[in-house]
């Protein structure tokens, strides 16, 4: 990294199997952003790890060594992939932070629904293994529910819902890659990050 390398965060949207990462780098003016990835938290090549809890649809795998196996290959592979991305990006950018969007924050064993509580299951572990690989790579996370996200983006960087996500959608100019909601709820939540170290 240059001595004077400049200030990034990331912002990661999880979804089964993988997330949206983006890097936003703080600018002179505004913060721009740098980087734009899809990465797998799942190993393609065992499919069946995309949905690790899930047996069938809608029905639970056992607690056997299957599930065990598919749970470690998404940590293994996971890890690995989440902490390539930050030290591919590290040897421009002084990261200060990454904020991790994700769906829900329930406890899935309070979820009486096996259905639903196999996809609490899913997201809890992929969300888990992004925010221990950050950690791991010394870069301290924070976590948003996307439902609460431009609300407090919003509040916290004063400004309204609408002209925030007018803002993001900007950011996303010549990006080079897809710029979906996954992307731009990433986009909000590394402004999120930034606006916090001031």
């Amino acid at each position: 990294m240059p001595a004077r390398a400049p200030i990034a965060a990331l912002g990661f949207t999880i979804k089964s199997g993988w997330t949206a990462a983006v890097v936003v780098a703080a600018g002179p003016d505004d913060p721009r952003v740098v980087g734009v990835h899809r990465l797998e938290i799942s190993d393609p090549a065992v499919p069946e790890s995309r949905q690790p809890y899930h047996e069938g649809f809608g029905t639970a795998r056992g607690n056997d060594a299957t599930l065990k196996r598919l749970v470690t290959s998404v940590e293994r592979y996971g890890a690995a992939s989440i902490a390539t991305f930050i030290a591919s990006h590290r040897s421009d950018y002084a990261i200060r932070g990454a904020a991790l969007v994700v769906g829900s924050l329930v406890d899935p064993a309070t979820i009486a629904n096996d259905h639903i509580r196999i996809h609490a299951l899913e997201g809890q572990l992929f969300r888990e293994v992004v925010r221990r690989a950050a950690e791991a790579a010394r870069v301290d996370t924070t976590v948003w529910r996307e439902r609460d996200l431009y609300r407090a983006a919003a509040a916290a960087l004063k400004t309204t819902e609408s002209a925030l996500k007018s803002r993001v959608a900007t950011l996303g100019r010549g990006v080079g890659g897809p710029w979906r909601a996954e992307q731009k709820c990433a986009a909000t939540a590394a402004l999120m990050v930034l606006h916090s170290i001031g």
